[in-house]
């Protein structure tokens, strides 16, 4: 008896492409801003171990509790390495200024060739809460997209991108303005928007501790997303993702 031989479906295997993702100015920015962030970082800390305590208003240490009282950062953390309040604000000041520069450079050409419109605003069904939902489970399971949805942002990344761009950064900013007794002279509005001099140092160290965590997961993400495939987008604005065969 003659029996049929069964014809199994094949699948084609994925086949690798690549895209252009980032564009040449975003990536520029990017490294500028990683340095710049860094050395921020570092020389706030320097700064800040000079005092290491939080207080809320107009006054400090002499009429009012600290609100959040913190031990000094390590030494080998912060820059210029040895115990110099005028050094740690210098840098920190000129490299400030670095950083407002370039993100300002950044959100120019974000508005003008539209990357903020169409890449980092989230379209309408993105905000759902079903669908927001969907990406955290994805995300706690490390589960990532390395197909044609590749391409674009997920809406956790645009939101989490817009708050950095739109709230945490000027927060920083404004309240870093704040703390310098020239610019109160000039805008003494900042006093008042912020309730104190000591309440915008507050502000401040909240927003950079904020931005670090953001730094941290990240690079997280990046890690776990794929290093290598990460890596080269932010250096060459190539990226590479899978199109036919199967995705999770």
């Amino acid at each position: 008896m003659h029996i049929p031989q069964a014809v199994q479906e094949t699948k084609a295997a994925p086949r690798v492409v690549m895209f252009q993702r980032h564009a040449v100015v975003t990536r520029l920015t990017h490294w500028l801003n990683a340095v710049f962030f860094c050395v921020l970082a570092a020389s706030g800390m320097q700064i800040f171990n000079a005092w290491p305590q939080l207080y809320w208003g107009h006054a400090g240490a002499d009429s009012m509790q600290a609100v959040l009282e913190l031990g000094a950062f390590p030494a080998w953390l912060t820059l210029p390495s040895a115990q110099d309040l005028a050094a740690g604000r210098r840098w920190h000041l000129f490299f400030a200024w670095c950083f407002v520069f370039n993100g300002a450079a950044y959100l120019a050409y974000g508005l003008l060739s539209g990357h903020i419109r169409r890449h980092l605003l989230p379209r309408r069904r993105e905000l759902a809460p079903r669908h927001l939902w969907h990406e955290v489970v994805e995300h706690a399971r490390l589960r990532f997209a390395h197909d044609e949805r590749a391409r674009h942002y997920n809406a956790l990344q645009k939101l989490s991108y817009l708050a950095v761009i739109g709230l945490l950064l000027p927060l920083m900013v404004l309240t870093g303005l704040t703390m310098s007794p020239g610019m109160n002279a000039v805008a003494p509005w900042l006093l008042d928007l912020f309730g104190g001099r000591q309440s915008a140092r507050t502000l401040h160290f909240i927003s950079a501790a904020l931005l670090v965590l953001f730094v941290v997961v990240h690079l997280a993400m990046v890690l776990l997303s794929g290093p290598w495939n990460n890596l080269r987008s932010m250096v060459s604005g190539r990226y590479a993702i899978q199109q036919g065969g199967s995705h999770d």
